[in-house]
């Protein structure tokens, strides 16, 4: 389905907005992978094929990074997504580096992203005390049975169980948090019924269904034409659990990067000649590469 004229144009408006603003020099958001490890295996993800699968991000590294993002002023609000190709429930030190955050980085808001299917009430517990938590993102992808678990490769029975109680959660207020159960569309008439089915099912939960990208070539599936507009993903950093930052968000398998954290300071990386460049003065996404093969927004 092609885009509104005036939504790109919204979104272009927002971009020269964040030109002008700290972010040129500051990430506006960052994600964060501390483990390359998954549950699930969608048929949409790189994750099945990552080179990574299985690694673990150090904890000195974190700690570095976390360090790293002191240097941002704290006047500034920035967003951390720890996660990037992984389940964060997966890895037991989320809740303490969601401690830490809270902790050290009084500017910093906190977003998750999730299958559902590995968390637990313990977890749920958690997670009601994690302080500036702006959402949490529930990856669902098909409301029917057998068509779910051909796309995640999981239990559609286990996880309908983690929805009631996340939903239990909410509705009395344990958990007072915004929740999006999510689908990636792809065109066809399950995308509106999943987001009816979503509504019915779980009133207290956001609907949404996300764009579908290929991952810049990293998954084949159909994808929109990329737009002639900018990218909101410049002013962000995508750091993978071997310390080496993708390109963005898109780049799963980091096949373009830009640089490594291991030996450069984020701000460092966020602020290289290159990468600056797509910031300050890159009109559309069709003037530069790897952007000019992607549809996302």
């Amino acid at each position: 389905m092609p885009i509104d004229p005036r939504s790109l144009a919204a979104y272009q408006d927002r971009l020269t907005a964040l030109r002008k603003s700290p972010y040129l020099d500051y990430p506006a958001h960052l994600h964060l992978e501390t483990s390359a490890l998954c549950n699930a295996a969608c048929n949409f993800c790189p994750y099945p094929s990552l080179a990574r699968r299985g690694a673990k991000m150090s904890d000195a590294l974190i700690d570095k990074i976390i360090e790293d993002l002191r240097a941002i002023p704290r006047t500034l609000p920035i967003q951390i997504s720890p996660f990037k190709v992984n389940e964060p429930f997966l890895d037991t030190r989320l809740f303490p580096l969601l401690e830490k955050i809270n902790a050290t980085l009084p500017n910093a808001f906190v977003s998750l992203s999730t299958n559902a299917s590995a968390m637990t009430e313990k977890q749920l517990d958690r997670l009601a005390r994690v302080r500036r938590l702006t959402y949490l993102w529930i990856s669902m992808n098909d409301h029917r049975e057998a068509e779910y678990e051909a796309t995640m490769q999981l239990s559609y029975r286990r996880t309908m169980a983690r929805l009631r109680m996340i939903h239990s959660a909410r509705a009395s207020g344990r958990l007072d948090l915004r929740i999006i159960l999510s689908r990636v569309g792809d065109g066809s008439a399950a995308d509106f019924a999943f987001a009816a089915w979503a509504k019915r099912e779980f009133p207290l939960f956001e609907a949404n269904v996300f764009q579908r990208g290929d991952w810049l070539g990293q998954v084949t599936t159909a994808t929109a034409t990329p737009p002639p507009v900018g990218c909101g993903k410049w002013f962000e950093l995508s750091i993978t659990a071997t310390g080496i930052v993708a390109h963005c968000c898109m780049d799963g398998e980091a096949k373009y990067p830009i640089g490594d954290v291991n030996r450069q300071s984020v701000l460092e990386i966020y602020n290289a000649p290159e990468y600056r460049k797509l910031r300050e003065r890159t009109a559309t996404r069709l003037d530069a590469s790897p952007c000019n093969r992607c549809s996302f927004l």
